[in-house]
């Protein structure tokens, strides 16, 4: 089955109804009088607050042209995947959910998702977009939003955005402010935050499959690369350029009181900042290792249930309307979040702040959604923050680390 932009609204609104009467969506109830059309004609959407009152506009919509009726059920974000995990497989979950990409692995492994067909709309949207929500080279998600780190900087503290890491140092430190950047570390490390530097020693976590996919048997974190990067980590963390004590909280409040010229964070602290009075500009993160900073990315979509009896309406929907310009516009819009779709994403870039993030994303990494990757979160930052704090050799910190991931793994 492949959906095209004229999709089945091409075929006629009566046919589209026809041919998805054949049983009730999972996540519908039944009518009083106990007709099946009345069930069948409806898809179930699971969605967070923040985006349903979008939502409800392209709902409408999709009705009035499908037949189709979409009922949306607003669900806490953090709550979705648990719930839609124990749900699809009783029957009872929605027909489509919204989704964070990293969950992916989690839902393809436990059978509750379906591939989706983009069709030629694939090369609509960012191609960081489309690997993200994608499982060994299957299309699981229809994209809407694209969040990463960058470097914020207060302009009137650094003119200028630093080449490398060095130059971020320097700039600091001739600013004369309490730091001479920020990046929030904590008491068991962030190795979010961290990793554009390690990306820059050439140490990803995994290695890649030539789709772009992750590959769970190559675990790249402990190469020389990775070696490498945990020396930088503890002749940082001797100098005070990165210490455990500087939380998400504390990096923010001292970056808004002017304490720093820079401060490595996502599009969630920028109006704070701005609020603040800074004069906020978005910059690549400077390499520390020669390589790029690539950080990585959160992509949030919508995914098919794998027990949908209305699999054709919800790719439609999917596709033609939560795909489409005006609905990716408004979701970024209400959310905040780089839209997906490219066209929507050039037309938000007209503020510079998207821009500056969008920048940085095309040359990031998508959050591995493989379920491999769960058992690195386990070790990876206790290590970086035991080698931050001078508690031992970073390389054997480090080579411990990997090796006690590759058995959790294995």
């Amino acid at each position: 089955m492949m959906v095209n932009k004229k999709g089945l609204l091409a075929a006629g609104a009566v046919a589209v109804a026809a041919s998805l009467a054949l049983a009730g969506c999972s996540g519908a109830s039944s009518s009083k009088s106990g007709s099946s059309d009345a069930a069948s004609s409806t898809l179930t959407v699971w969605v967070d607050a923040d985006r349903a009152a979008v939502l409800k506009d392209a709902a409408a919509a999709f009705t009035k042209e499908s037949g189709v009726t979409v009922k949306l059920v607003q669900k806490d974000f953090g709550k979705i995947q648990e719930q839609f995990i124990a749900q699809v497989p009783t029957g009872k979950g929605p027909d489509v959910t919204i989704a964070a990409h990293d969950w992916l692995g989690n839902f393809v492994g436990n059978g509750v998702v379906q591939p989706v067909e983009l069709g030629d709309t694939a090369k609509d949207f960012q191609k960081v977009a489309v690997t993200a929500m994608s499982v060994e080279g299957k299309t699981y998600g229809v994209p809407y939003s694209i969040e990463n780190i960058a470097l914020l900087r207060n302009t009137a503290l650094a003119p200028t955005a630093p080449a490398t890491y060095d130059d971020m140092i320097a700039a600091g430190t001739a600013a004369g402010t309490e730091f001479p950047y920020l990046v929030q570390v904590g008491p068991e490390s962030d190795p979010y935050h961290l990793y554009p530097f390690q990306t820059s020693f050439g140490a990803p976590v995994f290695g890649t499959n030539a789709d772009g996919s992750y590959n769970a048997g190559d675990l790249s974190i402990g190469n020389a690369g990775g070696e490498a990067y945990a020396a930088w980590l503890a002749k940082e963390g001797a100098a005070g350029h990165l210490s455990v004590n500087v939380t998400g909280d504390i990096a923010k409040e001292k970056f808004n009181a002017g304490a720093s010229p820079f401060l490595i964070t996502g599009p969630w602290n920028v109006p704070d900042a701005q609020k603040a009075g800074i004069n906020v500009a978005v910059d690549p993160i400077p390499s520390a290792g020669g390589e790029t900073a690539q950080p990585f990315v959160g992509v949030q979509g919508f995914v098919v249930s794998a027990k949908s009896k209305n699999a054709i309406a919800a790719n439609e929907f999917l596709v033609n309307y939560i795909g489409s310009e005006k609905v990716q516009t408004e979701l970024y819009k209400v959310g905040g979040r780089a839209p997906a779709l490219t066209s929507a994403f050039e037309a938000a870039s007209a503020d510079p702040i998207t821009a500056g993030f969008g920048a940085v994303a095309a040359k990031a990494v998508p959050m591995p959604s493989i379920p491999q990757m769960g058992k690195v979160w386990q070790f990876w930052g206790v290590t970086e923050a035991a080698i931050i704090s001078g508690q031992g050799d970073p390389t054997a910190l480090w080579q411990k680390m990997t090796a006690d991931i590759q058995t959790a793994i294995k």
